[in-house]
């Protein structure tokens, strides 16, 4: 078999069977139109006057070469790199680590590291990232006890993601809180921060998919609106309680009972949309899918806000300080940290 041009691609023999390829898609991806040094493209395919086509189109070899009309360009395609483009439709992630969903009991399995460990050690800094990406969750001990430590900590994973509260947050009583957290009352299941619109980065999301498909499709298919007003700010976002990503698949659940709006749905759409709202709300609750711990000295614990909802019990106010101290990282941020210790052999 011959190389075949069509209306839009052309065809050819690879060693998986035929394969085909679009003309603006094998045009932009011309090796000349990535810069050799930075990766970045340096063509830009809009600025062509007409749509790519092919003059010719020929085997040589181990490559496809074409001669582009109107072009003297002659792309040059290994037969390799299209064949992994063909198969695989886009290049593999090594950061890509299916989600493992846990349920109740799971706390004595939670990934440990020693923050000295990652101070020192790429591996033991893969290994936190890998738990993160694969569980959602780890513990860090042996903090050292200072604000510097919980920066440097911060800086394993990536840059500091600034929120509404600025690059950290303290939760301790207020005399006048704008925050439910910041009283002694207890705190619903939640995810933070579901009012700003890219809340810095499941079983039970899998669960209800299983047992009512109509609830789960309600809650992955509407937006429902939160807000948070806070010394001058006003902080509004529709969210869906459950994400999905492009296959489908559960990725993450953002919920927050004390940050969410008046329903702006339709009443008539609430009707069913309330009762599945409900419904996963006490399921987050139950005995089934809750961990139950107390963070001991020298602890800190680390999420997925995306994927591990959190709460506390109430206590009394007076029994002593209490101050809890954080800050937030992308998962963009999480996922490019993994990816270059796996180059570099440590993941």
């Amino acid at each position: 078999m011959t190389v075949q041009l069509e209306a839009k691609g052309l065809r050819l023999p690879l060693a998986s069977g035929e394969g085909y390829f679009n003309y603006f898609w094998l045009r932009d991806n011309d090796p000349s139109s990535i810069d050799p040094v930075t990766r970045e493209r340096v063509f830009d395919i809009s600025e062509l006057h007409a749509d790519p086509v092919p003059e010719a189109a020929l085997l040589d070899g181990s490559t496809l070469v074409i001669r582009w009309k109107g072009e003297t360009l002659e792309s040059r395609f290994p037969l390799e790199f299209l064949s992994a483009w063909q198969e695989r439709g886009r290049p593999e992630d090594v950061a890509a680590i299916p989600r493992h969903a846990w349920e109740a009991g799971y706390y004595p399995s939670f990934t440990r590291v020693s923050q000295p460990k990652l101070d020192t050690d790429p591996a033991e800094r893969a290994k936190f990232a890998r738990a993160l990406i694969e569980d959602g969750i780890a513990l860090v001990q042996d903090m050292e006890d200072s604000d510097e430590g919980l920066t440097r900590l911060t800086g394993v994973l990536g840059p500091i993601t600034p929120c509404v509260d600025g690059y950290y947050f303290d939760v301790k009583l207020h005399i006048n809180p704008n925050n439910l957290a910041y009283t002694a009352g207890a705190l619903e299941m939640h995810t933070d921060l579901p009012s700003e619109e890219a809340a810095p980065g499941v079983a039970v999301a899998n669960a209800l998919k299983e047992e009512d498909r109509e609830a789960f499709d309600l809650l992955a298919g509407y937006d429902i609106p939160f807000k948070r007003g806070h010394e001058g700010w006003d902080y509004r976002a529709h969210q869906r309680v459950i994400e999905l990503d492009v296959n489908g698949n559960v990725s993450g659940v953002t919920v927050s009972q004390h940050l969410a709006d008046a329903f702006d749905l339709p009443q008539s759409l609430l009707d069913s949309y309330y009762p599945a709202f409900c419904k996963f709300l006490r399921m987050l609750r139950s005995d089934r899918f809750m961990n139950k711990f107390r963070l001991a000295a020298g602890e800190c614990i680390v999420f997925d806000n995306h994927r591990v909802v959190h709460g506390r019990e109430s206590f009394v106010a007076t029994s002593g300080e209490r101050h809890l101290r954080g800050c937030y990282v992308d998962r963009g941020a999480l996922r490019s940290t993994y990816r270059m210790l796996a180059k570099q052999g440590h993941a």
